[in-house]
């Protein structure tokens, strides 16, 4: 099946001296918050299983390789990994954050600055509404269709890639630049 024009990544920018990648990955689908369960140990639904393989799948086809995963410690996101690394052909070691349980953007960018430092592409799976508003945050360029797509919402299982420049500590708003979205339905 064809992914349609807005999910292929954009071309590598020119200058990548300076240049960090930052892979965004939203946690599979989860069983409904209203089971008898904490929210930390809300497990992925048949659904989610099936859609973070096809995750990993998306990275290890688009070339989408990360030197350390930072990762929420919820089941629902360590789950997430898990499953979509199995797609990796050797995938990175992961990180597992308290700091990043339902984070709000500004403790996801602290994380990203403090465990990035020599690193060029970090990916992060998170929550919603942190992650989402980390990447409508972070988007100040890129292709038109995929900044509406971003600001339209972050998909369960979906990965937003941004290139952003002059290293993890100097990520502020717009310092981004939009390079490919997917989504279990694209």
């Amino acid at each position: 099946m064809n992914q349609p024009p807005a999910s292929r990544p954009a071309p590598p920018a020119t200058d990548g001296a300076d240049r960090r990648r930052l892979l965004l990955v939203r946690h599979a689908k989860a069983v409904p918050k209203d089971q008898p369960l904490d929210d930390f140990d809300r497990p992925l639904c048949e659904r989610g299983k099936t859609d973070a393989p096809r995750t990993g799948h998306w990275l290890a086809d688009s070339g989408f390789t990360s030197d350390l995963v930072l990762c929420s410690p919820s089941r629902r996101t360590r789950q997430t990994w898990q499953l979509a690394a199995a797609a990796l052909e050797d995938p990175p070691p992961a990180v597992y954050d308290e700091r990043l349980y339902n984070a709000p953007p500004s403790m996801l960018v602290t994380v990203l600055a403090e465990r990035g430092p020599g690193l060029r592409c970090l990916a992060l799976v998170g929550h919603n509404s942190g992650i989402h508003e980390l990447a409508v945050g972070l988007c100040g360029s890129g292709p038109e269709d995929l900044l509406e797509r971003v600001r339209a919402g972050f998909p369960t299982s979906g990965v937003v890639v941004l290139d952003v420049y002059g290293g993890w500590e100097r990520l502020s708003p717009g310092s981004g630049t939009v390079t490919a979205f997917w989504s279990p339905t694209d």
